[in-house]
């Protein structure tokens, strides 16, 4: 383990929406370090063209070289590339909301999306993180995982109820990711946004493990969930089948 590499990535994840800048002092508070080494890696930072300081406010900001991984990951994603296709043909033919997500630990991230234009919600984009328990793509992963090993993610999660709708008690949440394997996709209606009704399915690979999901997002507005379960279930399971077949 290669400490000031691990204390370097500590004080890039320290910026996010909440802290987009921060002063020296700052940065030294958020990371756990001391002035004097959160001035040298801020500095080294700032010379390798990932942080850039202010010259008046002496404050911290991230720079637009920080998308140089994330870009060089989703241009060198087998799965992403691959599930790409269907993704387009799934936004054009039906223009609700389309997504493609993985796994990290206990939560799904975001690696593409089409949105729709009945707009849902506009926050969320590549890179967004959510609980994997309440949204229907972290269940259908979830669900093509051996019972046991998610048992053993889910008593990892921080259940909670986000609104009146969530399934975040174990035995419930349980139940559903066994319902949801036998059936071959998972939904989410209303669990984490309001007002937000999801149907995915699990992308798998070789010997059959979940590397990804694929979901259509559509507005309780619009759709009943018996409505969007009938209509959109097939179509994803049907994308994502061909995606790991790929």
């Amino acid at each position: 383990m290669v400490m000031s590499v691990d204390k370097a990535f500590r004080v890039l994840h320290a910026f996010d929406s909440s802290r987009p800048s921060m002063s020296l002092t700052q940065v030294a508070a958020a990371v756990g370090m001391d002035k004097s080494a959160a001035q040298r890696f801020t500095y080294t930072l700032e010379k390798l063209g990932y942080l850039r300081k202010d010259p008046v406010t002496k404050r911290f900001e991230l720079t637009v070289r920080t998308l140089d991984l994330a870009h060089h990951y989703l241009r060198s994603n087998a799965m992403l590339e691959r599930a790409m296709p269907y993704l387009m043909h799934l936004s054009k033919t039906t223009e609700e909301t389309i997504n493609l997500t993985v796994m990290d630990g206990t939560e799904i991230v975001f690696v593409s999306r089409f949105m729709s234009r009945h707009v849902l919600n506009t926050d969320v984009i590549v890179g967004t993180r959510m609980p994997a328990f309440c949204t229907a793509p972290g269940v259908a992963i979830l669900s093509r995982l051996p019972a046991a090993e998610a048992a053993a993610l889910v008593d990892r999660m921080d259940l909670q109820d986000f609104t009146p709708h969530t399934t975040w008690r174990r035995e419930d949440l349980l139940a559903k990711i066994a319902k949801s394997a036998v059936r071959g996709y998972a939904t989410a209606f209303e669990e984490f946004y309001h007002g937000d009704l999801s149907v995915a399915a699990a992308i798998t690979g070789p010997g059959g493990v979940p590397v990804g999901a694929l979901n259509i997002a559509v507005s309780r507005a619009r759709f009943t969930p018996e409505e969007m379960e009938e209509r959109f279930a097939p179509l994803v399971v049907a994308a994502a089948g061909s995606v790991s077949q790929r």
